[in-house]
């Protein structure tokens, strides 16, 4: 049979329009609409130059008549000019609405009013479903709304401005598409798509109910919830993301093991729930009888009723586009149609809203669809040899998506999947059913409770298969392999992804080479070679990257470490020792018992030999300690109480005790106080000559007892307290002189950590910063008696 030849002709133009407008988002109107009559200028002199070209050829052609044929290379010079002047047009058109999008979210007067922070009285309509989101002192919630009018000191202004609302629990009654009246002060936003964030005043109140239609998905997407009622809670909350993307349900730990596994896209909306929802339609309506134009129709209802379920968000108008873009580009005999409407998809979007041309899932969902179409088909037809063409498919899809992603992914995460490709073949097959399934209960709850939960329950079958295959193939030690997320990292893996599209074909046609590959992977993944040079050389602390929580590895050689704090999570800390190869732990010091710096304690037990567990004297909250008490029983590990002023060495490090002075009274409570923060067991390390103090979460109170203790403060590396939190003793961080800090924090956290004034307060000490939301794992070597950073991105 032969292959349908590609056609790039209009790719492009469609990466013209994405970088122009992604370049255009972070310019003025003025300098992005500059840019883009610069490029028509461009194009002008283009098309006047070929023009010229053409009129001397026309004339001596006229000179001498004999000549029978146009010249040699006339043809290819004028593609070139036509795909030189597509390419200026469409990326001048991304230019002008990324100038036109940043001018729409500045008209009006919100912009300004957030930059004042005044208080307003609004009218809206709200735009997203209400999240509620765990706050420090109490949950708030999150809520998209487009402001249609907003008065402010005496005057009404009528406008059309996105806004993000953060509320009291009381937003979380309202419905997408109701029309609402609020009031509260407005801020600046830090993203380039809102005009202003409300913090709003509680008790919005609706003006107008959501259309019949919107309340009808409402009661759809409800109808999904209360169909998997009965489920385990990763499959109630897989169950509704798997046909609708809210995963806002779902298990911190699951999240974690669908990141590891390449399963992530399973939680969101993506091309491929459009396609299992519209192949179960088409399905049906085929069974009723429907035919022909009628067919065409029905598809076309499925595709809105999909976009309508899953909110009308750019990410689902853009997970719609690419999902049936693939699925024509996989139909038989369409490869060249696939590559066009790809093209034209991408075009299309980013011209609709500039903003996907930032987006991260807008990146992973292009380069996916068009590993699918560009190399899927050849590596299907190459399986196809020696295997049934459907489990070809099966394979060659879900492969073809995830190398084509590999390099945005590893950018994005500083990692490469190594259990992708199986997780994803294992996991395919019990993905239709558990999204058929679980929209049928949706569908049925409007009817009758029971019979629905009876379709959640049957959907609970492949979504605990689901779950269960992300859980193992994200416990192996090799499941992921760090990466080096810098320019000459990422372009090697970029080279390296290249050369497997170029050689895989010839390997998957021969069942011998393609097992011999598999079980490579497979050692690698059951004995992993580690990150790349990670741990490196004379490495003498590590602070994991924990997320929001402490998590730190001392080395003191001989193959030997001590851990001061877990973190919150036994999987990371799990994953930062094995990524050190610490299998023997003298020391675990956990300076109090708040659960971002106890809970990954499992992780820590978790096939080491622990000789010993410290803790802070103060036993509060009352349920971290009794989890630490029972976590060391399972495990035979004795826990001691660390007790100010002691000393105590392990192999190449020695350390004191600073702190606390005093121990406070307990807060009696499982939440954060400052009572157990200024518990904190503070240590002065020493180790190769230099200094290291380690401050825990502890705060001014415990940090002016240490002062008054007149102790020498001077170290040579400062791990700051409380994530770097504004909650600081100036006198205490200053009376460090540290020339490096380190700053234990998760990205995007909900606290404000690290605070400005604290980074401030670290500049003004002369401190050069780390971080683990933007640098990952830390860690401090010694080179020759100096001390140097590296870190894993």
């Amino acid at each position: 049979m032969t292959r349908e030849p590609l056609d790039l002709r209009l790719a492009p133009a469609a990466l013209g329009v994405w970088a122009a407008a992604a370049l255009g988002l972070g310019w003025t109107p003025a300098h992005a609409m500059a840019g883009a009559a610069l490029l028509l200028g461009g194009a002008a002199g283009v098309a006047w130059l070929g023009d010229r070209r053409r009129a001397r050829a026309t004339s001596g052609q006229r000179e001498a008549p004999a000549r029978p044929q146009e010249p040699a290379g006339a043809p290819r010079r004028l593609h070139r000019q036509a795909a030189a002047l597509t390419v200026l047009i469409a990326a001048a058109a991304g230019f002008a609405v990324a100038g036109l999008r940043t001018t729409a979210i500045e008209a009006g007067p919100l912009h300004d009013l957030a930059g004042q922070r005044a208080r307003v009285s609004v009218e809206a309509v709200v735009t997203s479903d209400p999240v509620s989101r765990p706050g420090r002192f109490a949950p708030y919630s999150l809520t998209r709304i487009r402001v249609d009018t907003v008065e402010s000191r005496g005057v009404v202004t009528h406008v059309r401005s996105p806004v993000l609302v953060i509320g009291d629990e009381s937003w979380l009654r309202l419905r997408f598409g109701e029309q609402v009246s609020g009031s509260g002060r407005v801020g600046p936003a830090l993203g380039s798509d809102l005009a202003a964030v409300l913090i709003a005043d509680p008790r919005p109140q609706v003006t107008q109910p959501a259309s019949w239609l919107q309340r009808g998905i409402g009661a759809v997407r409800h109808g999904l919830v209360e169909a998997a009622s009965p489920l385990p809670d990763a499959e109630r909350a897989l169950v509704p993301a798997l046909v609708d993307g809210d995963d806002s349900a779902m298990p911190a730990d699951a999240v974690n093991d669908f990141k590891t596994t390449g399963l992530t896209h399973l939680l969101a909306v993506s091309g491929s729930n459009l396609t299992l929802v519209l192949a179960f339609v088409l399905a049906v309506a085929r069974y009723a009888g429907v035919r022909g134009r009628w067919t065409g129709l029905v598809g076309a209802a499925a595709i809105v009723f999909f976009v309508l379920l899953a909110r009308p968000q750019p990410s689902v108008l853009r997970a719609a586009a690419m999902g049936v873009v693939a699925l024509a580009g996989l139909s038989s005999g369409a490869r060249a149609r696939g590559t066009r409407a790809l093209s034209v998809a991408v075009s299309a979007l980013v011209l609709l809203d500039p903003e996907l041309a930032r987006s991260v899932g807008f990146l992973l969902s292009t380069t996916a669809t068009a590993g699918i179409l560009l190399v899927g088909p050849r590596w299907r037809d190459s399986l196809a040899r020696w295997l049934p063409r459907a489990l070809a498919e099966a394979v060659a899809v879900p492969l073809a998506a995830q190398l084509a992603c590999t390099p945005a992914i590893a950018a994005i995460s500083g990692q490469v999947s190594m259990v992708a490709l199986f997780a994803n073949v294992l996991a395919a097959p019990a993905v239709g059913p558990a999204t058929v399934l679980g929209l049928i209960g949706g569908l049925l709850a409007l009817v009758n409770d029971p019979v629905a939960h009876l379709a959640g329950r049957l959907a609970g079958i492949p979504a605990w298969w689901i779950v269960w295959t992300a859980r193992h193939c994200a416990s192996y030690t090799g499941a992921s392999l760090g990466w080096p997320v810098g320019p000459v990292g990422l372009a090697a893996l970029a080279v390296g992804c290249l050369a497997l599209i170029l050689v895989l074909p010839r390997i998957l046609r021969s069942p011998w080479a393609s097992v011999a590959c598999t079980v490579a992977l497979v050692v690698v993944v059951l004995h992993p070679l580690g990150r790349l040079g990670w741990p490196p050389p004379g490495w003498v602390m590590v602070m994991c990257d924990v997320g929001q929580g402490d998590g730190m590895v001392l080395n003191a050689g001989h193959g030997i470490a001590v851990v001061v704090d877990t973190g919150p999570d036994p999987v990371a800390m799990d994953d930062c020792l094995d990524q050190l190869g610490v299998r023997r732990i003298a020391l675990v010091v956990l300076t109090h018992f708040h659960a971002d710096h106890v809970d990954g304690l499992p992780g820590v037990l978790d096939g080491r030999q622990v000789a010993e567990i410290e803790t802070s004297p103060l036993r509060d909250p009352p349920d971290g300690a009794a989890s630490v008490d029972r976590w060391a029983a399972d495990a035979n590990v004795p826990v001691t109480v660390a007790t100010l002023g002691e000393t105590r060495s392990v192999g190449e490090l020695t350390w004191s005790v600073l702190g606390p002075v005093t121990i406070p009274s307990p807060d009696g409570s499982s939440t954060e106080g400052s009572g157990p923060n200024n518990a904190s067991v503070v240590m002065m390390l020493q180790t190769h000559g230099h200094r290291f103090l380690l401050s825990g979460d502890a705060e001014p109170e415990e940090e002016d007892d240490i002062l008054a203790e007149q102790v020498d403060l001077g170290v040579d590396v400062f791990k700051v307290a409380h994530h770097g939190s504004a909650n600081q003793d100036p006198d205490f961080v200053l009376g460090t002189g540290a020339k490096l800090a380190l700053i234990s924090v998760g990205a995007d956290n909900d606290y404000g950590h690290p605070a400005a004034q604290t980074l401030t307060l670290l500049d003004d000490l002369g401190a050069i910063t780390y971080r683990t939301d933007r640098d990952g794992d830390i860690a401090v070597v010694d080179r020759a008696g100096q001390l140097a950073v590296l870190s894993s991105r």
